[in-house]
């Protein structure tokens, strides 16, 4: 029996794919590898393809035997996909039709969804409840939405499934082997690296005028690794018998970009260039988990602290300045 991993050459694919193989685990990845690195998932079992193809998926499934799977194949860019909304559709709704489609003729009926806390837009109160309304503000968003509603109606068919909504993973690998790559990436770790090293002209800070202690925006910023866990939990609360839900996946406190770039400046021992500019539209001023369902269900909680982030993101990024 062996697990299938979608998307498991991406960031955080790749680290769970990596937390599967040290748990001894049999696993196997599918990747396009339009946005996935293949040497980051070392010697797993590797299939290049796309998930919409279904006899490709029969292959697999016939081949290694899969029980059950995390699906993390998606387009993710929020401008694009306002820009291409049908590309992003037709892969991430389409798609994940058509990899249920041949996970149920192939008989896996377990499978863990890569959601996101986009799907809560701009949320009314802090810190964001599972009860509270999916209200997506980007198509990117929308799509996860569906995803996860599509997801949901499923065990009425013999498909049980976890939606983890996590929030803004970062860091990478505790032996700094595998990490973010910022030439793919507008998230705000990679980018305050790049900043620092030299690699880009300043960070934009967009906006210090929300009503925050220090002005700026406010995550919940959660370790890569930590996410990997996330996912492998709800594998085994699945293979216990567990039934569909959706839950959110943060560390429960809140951090501002100015607290990030103070914690970056104590651990590379230089300074952020940054400046400050206009908000951006539609941005909130703080958005954070409640974790206590994922604690309570999956018996998950961080245990990595956003200095632990950033050190390994550093860690990671600086090697770029010697290469």
């Amino acid at each position: 029996m062996a697990v299938l991993v979608t998307g498991g050459a991406g960031y955080i694919g790749s680290h769970t794919v990596r937390l599967l193989a040290q748990q001894q685990r049999e696993v196997v990845v599918l990747d396009s590898l339009e946005l996935g690195t293949k040497s980051r998932i070392g010697s797993v079992p590797f299939f290049e393809g796309n998930i919409s193809d279904e006899k490709l998926i029969e292959k697999i499934c016939t081949k290694h035997n899969i029980d059950e799977v995390i699906h993390f194949a998606a387009y993710k860019a929020v401008g694009e996909s306002m820009e291409q909304p049908l590309r992003y559709y037709n892969n991430n709704v389409a798609g994940t039709i058509n990899l249920v489609r041949a996970l149920l003729a192939n008989g896996v009926d377990r499978l863990v969804f890569s959601s996101s806390a986009a799907v809560y837009g701009n949320p009314s109160s802090v810190p964001v409840t599972e009860d509270s309304p999916m209200q997506p503000e980007s198509v990117y968003a929308e799509t996860k939405a569906v995803m996860e509603r599509f997801l949901s109606s499923c065990e009425a068919i013999g498909m049980r499934t976890v939606s983890l909504r996590y929030f803004n993973a970062a860091g990478a690998s505790s032996d700094s082997s595998i990490g973010e790559d910022w030439s793919m990436s507008q998230n705000l770790v990679p980018l305050v690296m790049k900043a620092i090293l030299g690699f880009s002209g300043p960070l934009n800070v967009f906006g210090n005028d929300y009503p925050t202690p220090d002005g700026t925006c406010i995550r919940d910023y959660i370790h890569v690794e930590d996410l990997a866990d996330a996912h492998i939990k709800a594998l085994d609360y699945l293979a216990t018998g567990g039934k569909s839900l959706a839950c959110n996946v943060g560390t429960g406190k809140g951090t501002s970009v100015l607290e990030v770039l103070d914690i970056a400046e104590q651990v590379s021992g230089r300074k952020v260039p940054h400046v400050i500019t206009q908000r951006r539209p539609g941005d909130p001023s703080a958005v954070f988990a409640d974790p206590t369902l994922v604690r309570a269900l999956l018996g998950w909680k961080a245990t990595h602290d956003l200095r632990d982030i950033i050190s390994s993101a550093w860690n990671w990024h600086s090697k770029a300045e010697n290469n």
